[in-house]
């Protein structure tokens, strides 16, 4: 009988390299923005080492540099200096978020994958993703009137892809009937189908400056739950998601799988604030190889089954992988 030695596949990099079973790639990554009105220069976020708040000139800038390095798209949100109980700004022409896709557009055409975050949750005053009830509870169906509006708002911006993230109960459908009845037919939904509860939010937080007190518990997600994200995931496929995505990413790697099993679209996962604040700290304590974890987090995620991975890392992953 022959010894069987599977260590013969890694015995130096070029063989690890030619029977890797997973590949990151620069198309896979989507880079996560932000762009505060009034920004004169890009604003550091104390919490997400490397990442700031952009000017609309910076955030032209780097999108400029994504389509550079080949990196597969762009999710912008919005940061704006007044807010409201209906979230206002973000169906205003004007506001932040729509001109500042109408300036990536206008810069990167269809060379990026312009997408945009749908949600109230920076535009409102009191944090939460919907419009609020006399109760003070999210509202789901009058919430689902301003999705509705937001979406057109951003596909007449120039988006290719709007993100509906609120986790409302018909929220796809009602933006697909919205895009589909102001012929934006091409427009593109990347569902956030299974967001969670979580507590890795923190430094996104400080990134948009959210208003919120309290937590959003009512209609995101519980962390111990599996059997409702496929419920939710399978909603969304039915409602007429075009990608699904889970959020975040290396805690739920278990649902990141799951959907990768049951779903007939893309499926994309969000590797969020938390997760990318964890590596920097432990990093720059020197407890961990900065480049090595993120990489390694990055292709966990990857080998899950997502195919489309948003990560603040997207950068600078994109030029790792060419050395």
């Amino acid at each position: 009988m022959p010894v069987i030695r599977p260590r013969r596949l890694r015995q130096n990099a070029a063989v690890r390299a030619l029977v890797a079973q997973t590949r990151l790639h620069p198309r896979n990554f989507v880079l996560p923005v932000f762009v505060k009105e009034g920004a004169t220069a890009p604003v550091p976020i104390t919490s997400m080492p490397g990442v700031v708040q952009h000017s609309l000139e910076s955030l032209e800038a780097v999108a400029k540099e994504c389509v550079a390095v080949g990196i597969g798209g762009l999710m912008v949100f919005g940061v704006p200096l007044e807010k409201d109980a209906t979230g206002s700004g973000g169906t205003d022409p004007d506001g932040i978020l729509n001109v500042a896709l109408r300036r990536v557009r206008a810069a990167c055409g269809d060379d990026l994958v312009l997408m945009s975050d749908l949600c109230l949750d920076e535009f409102t005053d009191h944090g939460h993703c919907g419009v609020l009830d006399e109760h003070g509870r999210v509202d789901n169906d009058a919430t689902l009137v301003r999705y509705a509006e937001m979406a057109v708002a951003q596909a007449r911006a120039g988006a290719h892809v709007v993100g509906p993230s609120g986790m409302m109960d018909g929220q796809v459908a009602v933006v697909r009937a919205a895009l589909d009845g102001a012929d934006f037919e091409d427009v593109i939904i990347l569902a956030y189908a299974a967001k969670y509860a979580s507590g890795f939010y923190g430094p996104f937080r400080e990134a948009v400056q959210s208003s919120l007190e309290g937590d959003r518990s009512t209609y995101q997600q519980d962390p111990a739950n599996l059997a409702e994200a496929i419920r939710e995931i399978q909603l969304d496929l039915d409602e007429g998601a075009d990608i699904v995505m889970v959020k975040p990413g290396l805690p739920y790697l278990d649902v990141i799988a799951e959907a990768a099993a049951l779903s007939t679209v893309p499926v994309a996962a969000y590797q969020i604030s938390g997760e990318y604040s964890m590596i920097e700290a432990a990093a720059a304590n020197g407890w961990i190889d900065r480049k090595r974890c993120a990489l390694e987090a990055l292709t966990s995620i990857r080998r899950a089954g997502a195919q489309i991975i948003l990560t603040y890392y997207a950068l600078e992953a994109a030029e790792w992988l060419r050395t």
